[in-house]
């Protein structure tokens, strides 16, 4: 039997949370929006929503509440499934005690018969962003294996309506699809140990501009659900819920223990600009450890599309010279400096400096780019073994492998190594440990290519070990986290590293989808944005030097292309660019960044604004159906400030001949903010591949 209803709320600086509190029955969040005036009548809140029983209801109408269970006639998906002894175990979770305060609300539900116990914990933190997770506890006298647990159970407020889903694959992550919140909702879930590019652990919700945003920090297999109640059972409501997902029998709970879920995230606001900058506040002040130490983000050259594994000492000291020209700041050494790595089928496990490139070892190449202004980066892969290399010879149990001697099949020609075992952390550290003892190297680029089977447990758990105790024993050394582009994106990841490889597609018209997708959730200053070659080795599209550079720079800069193969025109282009880029990156990685919407649907725009700066891109991937475009207007200046606008150069080679007046461009026009942000500016954006940016100042 229920006990009596009481209310709970839970504020943020502009956010509010009401639940509706029966103990000995549910807890069910009945209000999730802008925040309340003090002292609302939350009884009366609930009540304006409540709604009478309809005949095809139980007599007693279920509540799933934010912890929802097949009973009561509650016919949706459940937040847990649990087993013993090989048996479903059907709970009957009663909240027991509500503990809030500082921001954090907790619920604490027992099936004493179960012999079950689950806290859910709701905490709203920096951003107004809240944060999720369960807890549950096994009370009884015998084993019990937790087969799924949400982090997050939300019953959505029924004025979204509407929701953007994510998907992908390799070279084209982060696709958005946009739908009605309908019968049979969506399931999305990645299977690969790792979150992969099904999009499992995002998602965003539509109430007109109004837009709720969420995502599992969770770097393994992770599932979503958002459906509406659609069986008659119960109040119509959509329930939107995220967990982490894991092998059978991964989660089993001896008697008296615990086990609490990954969190996940969400928050509210009143548009997709401000859903992002609540994620880049919270990102930026509880998930990313280094930037209150840390200094601007370094321009980097990759070695990887210059050179791939055609690597000698030589050719990389020219690599490094010619990088160095153009304004880089970091030299990273991709795939191929190690064992017998001479292809993409070897030696992966080998983690020495491999002798038949470097008769030297690394460290004439380190030097060479320390003398000229760089520090120095190295490619790993720790988590893979090449069944061709001397450790899969030593250690062939070492891998992900069925029992019974059936076939080890491979993915780009390599096996993974069983993170669970401490062993393997064992030597994965010690390897990594003495290359940056025995190097001054200042970054990692850390990939992991390949999909984890057979199942993996404890893989995820295994990676973090081993990063957390590389960053303790080198505190100094940045990571970067790449999976085959996109493939291991996350904020648990983030937590751990630096910055993270959006897609290993650095085609610009494909990086102005990507950007703009991932940075939705994520800010510009974790998102590597590099300059590829062209034509784009990927895609076969070629594209100018001023439009890759301008769209690269909204991120963290670098250059993955071989400078000697640009012409002087094109390398002069660049270093213009990587120069801008240092001017304002202090902006770009600290501000908030704004989307720019433009009626012709082939030109992206995104702005960053930071105290009396702004900066802005406006870039053009088709051609224009007028030749004369829609002006490009702003978002998030003062409507009475005035403002300096100046075009940077260099300008798009093209369009610049069709810019009126270029001396008044090069002087700077002082417009009003809200001249700015209800008429704009007029640029020449017909042609496609044309960028511009645009750079504002206030000065009054």
């Amino acid at each position: 039997m229920s006990g009596s209803r009481e209310f709970v709320r839970l504020d943020g600086a502009a956010v509010t949370l009401v639940f509706a509190l029966e103990t000995g029955g549910t807890a069910d969040c009945v209000y999730a929006g802008a925040r309340l005036p003090d002292g609302e009548d939350l009884a009366a809140l609930s009540a304006a929503t409540a709604r009478g029983r309809h005949e095809s209801q139980p007599d007693v109408p279920p509540v799933p509440g934010v912890l929802p269970e097949r009973k009561g006639g509650w016919s949706g998906t459940p937040a847990l499934a649990l087993r013993r002894d090989g048996r479903a175990v059907d709970t009957d979770l009663r909240l027991v005690t509500c503990q809030s305060g500082e921001g954090q609300t907790i619920f604490e539900f027992s099936d004493p018969i179960a012999g079950v116990a689950v806290n859910v914990s709701w905490r709203i933190g920096a951003g107004d962003v809240v944060s999720a997770a369960c807890t549950i506890s096994n009370r009884s006298e015998t084993p019990l294996e937790v087969e799924r647990l949400a982090a997050l159970a939300l019953p959505v407020p029924a004025r979204f309506t509407q929701f953007t889903a994510f998907s992908g694959r390799w070279a084209a992550e982060m696709q958005e699809h946009r739908s009605a919140i309908a019968s049979g909702g969506i399931m999305r879930e990645s299977a690969i140990g790792k979150p992969g590019f099904a999009g499992a652990g995002w998602v965003l919700l539509h109430a007109g501009e109004e837009t709720l945003g969420a995502h599992l920090a969770w770097s393994g297999d992770a599932w979503l659900t958002l459906a509406p109640d659609a069986q008659g059972s119960g109040d119509g409501r959509a329930m939107l819920m995220m967990g982490a997902g894991w092998s059978r029998g991964e989660v089993v709970l001896p008697p008296g223990e615990s086990f609490t879920t990954p969190p996940a995230m969400f928050a509210l606001a009143p548009d997709r600009s401000a859903l992002a900058q609540a994620f880049h506040v919270y990102a930026r002040t509880e998930v990313l450890p280094w930037r209150a130490t840390w200094g601007q983000r370094k321009v980097h050259l990759n070695s990887w599309e210059a050179l791939g594994f055609d690597l000698s000492e030589a050719g990389l000291i020219a690599l490094a010279e010619d990088a160095a020209a153009l304004g880089i700041e970091r030299f990273v050494l991709d795939d191929g400096w190690f064992g017998g790595r001479r292809n993409d089928q070897t030696s992966l496990g080998d983690w020495f400096v491999s002798p038949d490139v470097f008769p030297n070892g690394l460290t004439p190449l380190i030097e060479r780019a320390h003398a000229l202004g760089m520090d120095f980066g190295l490619w790993v892969e720790p988590e893979m073994v090449s069944p061709d290399s001397d450790l899969y010879r030593q250690h062939p149990d070492w891998c992900l492998h069925a029992e019974g001697g059936a076939e080890r099949a491979t993915m780009r020609g390599q096996l993974v190594l069983d993170m669970a075992r401490a062993e393997v952390r064992d030597y994965l550290f010690q390897r990594l440990d003495a290359l940056l003892a025995e190097h001054p190297i200042a970054y990692l680029k850390w990939d992991h290519n390949r999909d984890l089977f057979p199942s993996a447990p404890r893989q995820t758990e295994g990676f973090y070990d081993l990063v957390d105790r590389l960053r303790t024993a080198h505190p100094h050394i940045e990571i970067e986290s790449c999976s085959s582009g996109g493939g291991r994106i996350d904020m648990a990841v983030l937590s751990r590293t630096h910055r993270v490889w959006p897609s290993d597609n650095n085609d610009a018209i494909e990086r102005l989808r990507i950007i703009p997708a991932w940075s939705q959730f994520l800010p510009l200053e974790v998102l590597g944005s590099h300059v590829g070659p062209s034509p784009n080795p990927i895609t076969g599209r070629r594209a100018a030097m001023d439009f890759r550079a301008k769209v690269a720079m909204f991120g963290h800069m670098g250059v993955e292309a071989d400078p000697a193969r640009m012409t002087d025109k094109e390398r002069a282009t660049l270093a213009a660019h990587i120069a801008l880029y240092k001017q304002w990156r202090g902006v770009l990685h600290s501000g908030a960044l704004w989307r720019l919407d433009h009626p012709d649907a082939g030109v992206t725009g995104m702005m960053v604004t930071h105290y009396d700066k702004a900066l802005a891109l406006a870039a053009q991937t088709g051609f224009s159906p007028v030749f004369d475009a829609a002006p490009v207007r702003f978002v998030g200046l003062e409507p009475q400030a005035r403002y300096r606008v100046t075009l940077p150069e260099p300008w798009p080679p093209r369009a610049r001949h069709y810019l009126a007046n270029p001396d008044a461009w090069r002087d700077g026009l002082t417009l009003s903010g809200s001249a700015l942000m209800t008429q704009g500016l007029a640029l020449p954006l017909t042609h496609p591949e044309t960028a511009w940016l645009i750079a504002l100042e206030k000065i009054a």
